[in-house]
């Protein structure tokens, strides 16, 4: 993946490529910096997957204001808001997972704090965004699995959170049913255009849905897992949706059994089956099922251990993400999360 900036003719525009190689740092996104401040480039557009679009929306936000990045970052950073307009920024997502062309913020991998944290701000939503699932079509099948549990994450936890309201309600309830109907379907047949169109669709509904409802435990523990493995942000989703929302179900009917979520859990549960008597054990079940048919790795795959989960779990506690989940998990529930996710 490549974000373009500003060598090559291209219409009377001159063109430059620069790459980003996995998920955006925060040694990459100031080395950008300094390449766009000092070339002087008027647009940035944002060619590939969420981390190309992250870097670009980052990029694009702070070229024009002074400082590096962790001026900017929240939570291990001092959190500053851009005060000038942005570059232009322009986002083609190349894989269906992630939303990023919808959000206004960017995720970012802190090495020296061995966590991922935002940078967020209303100006960074990108001017203008091209949706075509032709461009998802050479995806390989790891990458539309893991992609494809991210887009399926980010639908089902904004309908559960405590911020759903009915606009992304109805985004949700969409999402989940292209998910259903597409996800499989582009996993084993990568070239079926309606399957790729159905998950290009349920990213962009996910990525509108949590840009205004939250999301819940199983980013919040995303962040800290990404930033000490080199495990992709949707193969992290779809290693722990099953667990937390196993969790969360347990911890809904045993403390607040009225709660409405448990009542999202069961509808989200007929959606994904496609069957009215379904409940939310078959949904969890259901989910179980996917991650096995699309060769989810578990999360030890990557190196994680039993040694590294508390201070994961310790990490996660300051996620916005966490803020939306339907109930506070405490600390022992977390631990056994990620050590079923292992």
């Amino acid at each position: 993946v490549r974000f373009l900036i500003h060598d090559m003719q291209i219409g009377g525009l001159e063109v430059e490529n620069f790459q980003v190689k996995g998920e955006p740092s925060v040694k990459q996104i100031d080395a950008g910096l300094v390449k766009t401040r000092s070339n002087g480039y008027d647009i940035i557009i944002a060619v590939g997957g969420g981390s190309a679009i992250d870097a670009g929306k980052a990029i694009a936000a702070l070229a024009p204001n002074e400082g590096e990045t962790l001026d900017y970052l929240e939570v291990v950073g001092r959190g500053h808001k851009p005060s000038l307009a942005p570059l232009p920024f322009l986002a083609l997502p190349t894989t269906a997972g992630t939303g990023a062309e919808v959000t206004k913020n960017a995720v970012i991998t802190s090495i020296k704090h061995r966590t991922k944290v935002s940078l967020r701000s209303d100006a960074m939503l990108p001017r203008a965004a091209i949706v075509d699932p032709q461009l998802t079509i050479s995806n390989p099948p790891d990458l539309t699995a893991s992609t494809g549990m991210d887009a399926l994450t980010q639908l089902l936890e904004p309908f559960v959170t405590n911020f759903a309201n009915p606009l992304t309600d109805a985004l949700c309830r969409k999402g989940l049913e292209r998910c259903s109907s597409s996800l499989r379907k582009a996993y084993f047949s990568g070239d079926d255009i309606e399957a790729r169109e159905g998950m290009s669709l349920a990213s962009l509904f996910g990525g509108l849905a949590l840009a205004n409802a939250k999301l819940g435990a199983v980013h919040g523990l995303a962040g800290p897992l990404g930033g000490r493995t080199e495990a992709p942000h949707g193969a992290i989703c779809a290693a722990l949706v099953s667990h937390v929302s196993r969790a969360n179900l347990e911890a809904l009917i045993t403390q607040e059994k009225d709660h409405p979520s448990i009542a999202r859990y069961h509808e989200a549960a007929q959606i994904l089956t496609r069957s009215a008597n379904a409940t939310a054990s078959d949904g969890i079940a259901w989910l179980t099922d996917l991650a096995s048919d699309l060769n989810i790795p578990p999360l030890s795959t990557y190196g994680l251990t039993s040694h590294d989960i508390p201070e994961i779990v310790e990490q996660s506690t300051d996620s916005s993400s966490m803020k939306g989940n339907p109930i506070d998990l405490p600390r022992d529930t977390l631990i056994n999360i990620l050590e079923a996710a292992l």
